[in-house]
């Protein structure tokens, strides 16, 4: 199969690496942290060799793409103005968004805030999250859930704990991922079980290639700009919590995890709970003994039920 092509492209004053192969219509996939457009690359195989036209890019802050130092710059505001670029560069009118973690939350929000561009949504370990009322940070803190990974990755600190991805890269793939024992594996509500502990290695159920290109990657630049997303957050959720309460997701939409993902303990996803922002869900799938990577852990069972997710919304257009 034809590699893909390489493209540097503008997105509003931010250079995007973009990769493309095949044709047909259009797929755009959005990776999460900390990863790069890599983590596609059987997946985009899977789409291209169904007769889809598959993209990728390294978000803003990843791999060839430029990293603004600002944490203000990563909110879905800019990183949906980001897809929506990509589209208009290729001169594509509508496309189907794939996303996996941050990716995912790219990949809703450009649903919600762009239904014209954005035709259907396959989201993978990251559900939907309405907007409206206090945010679900803010409910922790008032809870008192000061544990909760995601505070510590906003802080400064995170940077240090994060630069040598040598150890970073392999420890939190393991830790996330459904080898690990499940009395050690990640939790994110428990500090003393975080994703940067000291590992056996990478899991043996990741491509080692994919482990080594992922440390040298970030080696090279570093994790400032990709631990942004979480630094955005807050200020996110504080104007989307009034410019788009109680929207809904009505395009086709598919929600795969993998079930041992520790990220299920935040939402606890079912089908029944997803129905209730997401209304034109067409399926849900939990993959046992998968972690939070599942097109890197189960890449076959994953391209099976995108491909499948693919068809039927081209089936019914």
């Amino acid at each position: 199969m034809r590699s893909p092509d390489h493209h540097f492209i503008d997105a509003g004053g931010i250079r995007l690496h973009v990769v493309a192969q095949g044709s047909g219509p259009a797929v755009l996939f959005c990776h999460g942290f900390p990863t790069t457009w890599v983590s596609w690359r059987s997946a985009m195989q899977a789409t291209t060799a169904a007769g889809f036209r598959a993209i990728a890019l390294d978000m803003r802050g990843y791999g060839e793409s430029d990293a603004p130092d600002d944490s203000a710059l990563y909110t879905p505001f800019d990183t949906v103005g980001d897809v929506i670029a990509v589209l208009d560069h290729f001169g594509i009118g509508r496309a189907i968004l794939v996303g996996h973690d941050f990716g995912a939350n790219i990949a809703w929000n450009a649903a919600m805030m762009r239904p014209d561009r954005i035709a259907a949504v396959f989201g993978v370990s990251v559900p939907f999250l309405q907007p409206g009322g206090t945010s679900f940070l803010d409910q922790l803190r008032s809870a008192g859930a000061d544990g909760f990974y995601m505070f510590d990755q906003m802080t400064p600190e995170a940077d240090a704990k994060w630069a040598d991805a040598a150890h970073s890269i392999p420890a939190s793939l393991y830790w996330l991922s459904g080898e690990a024992p499940a009395d050690q594996r990640w939790d994110p509500f428990d500090p003393a079980r975080h994703m940067l502990r000291p590992a056996p290695g990478a899991p043996t159920t990741i491509d080692p290639a994919y482990v080594s290109e992922m440390v040298e990657v970030f080696g090279r630049t570093g994790f400032h700009a990709p631990l942004n997303y979480y630094r955005a957050i807050d200020g996110f959720f504080s104007l989307a919590s009034r410019a788009f309460a109680g929207c809904r997701i009505a395009q086709p939409s598919f929600f795969l995890t993998g079930a041992a993902d520790g990220l299920n303990a935040v939402r606890s996803p079912t089908e029944n709970s997803l129905r209730e922002t997401l209304p034109g869900l067409r399926g849900f799938v939990a993959l046992d003994g998968v972690g939070h990577w599942p097109q890197l852990e189960a890449a076959e069972a994953f391209n099976a039920a995108l491909v499948g997710f693919l068809e039927m919304v081209c089936s019914d257009t």
